[in-house]
């Protein structure tokens, strides 16, 4: 179940599944984790170009905050933090298959920078 602190009340599901994959680098980090399992911050700077440090960082506790994604902090000799999806957010990828599923078929290739279905598992 997505956290629900400190949220406003959705106008329905269909809202609230978009205001949760809302922002412009979610669907690509999700995409990013569920390829890769876990990752670390830089890994997912450089896979997705053209996103800011504060952006990704951002875009990243907010995905931590709804419980789509967790976060750990290895203290170790040489701290680090990696990223991975939780359970519920492993269950939107099925959805966000589709979607790009959807787009692949009717929307011209010319028309995307980039092609996620190709990435995604």
């Amino acid at each position: 179940m997505v956290n629900s602190q400190k949220k406003m009340p959705y106008l329905n599901e269909f809202d609230a599944t978009m205001q949760l994959i809302q922002g412009k680098w979610k669907i690509m980090i999700l995409f990013e984790l569920a390829d890769r399992k876990h990752c670390r911050f830089a890994k997912l700077q450089r896979h997705i170009d053209n996103v800011s440090h504060k952006t990704l960082t951002v875009q990243l506790k907010e995905l931590a905050e709804d419980g789509l994604i967790s976060r750990h902090d290895f203290q170790t000799a040489q701290p680090h933090v990696e990223y991975q999806l939780t359970s519920t957010g492993q269950t939107l990828i099925p959805v966000l298959n589709a979607i790009c599923d959807w787009g692949d078929q009717h929307v011209a290739p010319s028309l995307r920078q980039r092609s996620l279905c190709d990435e995604s598992v």
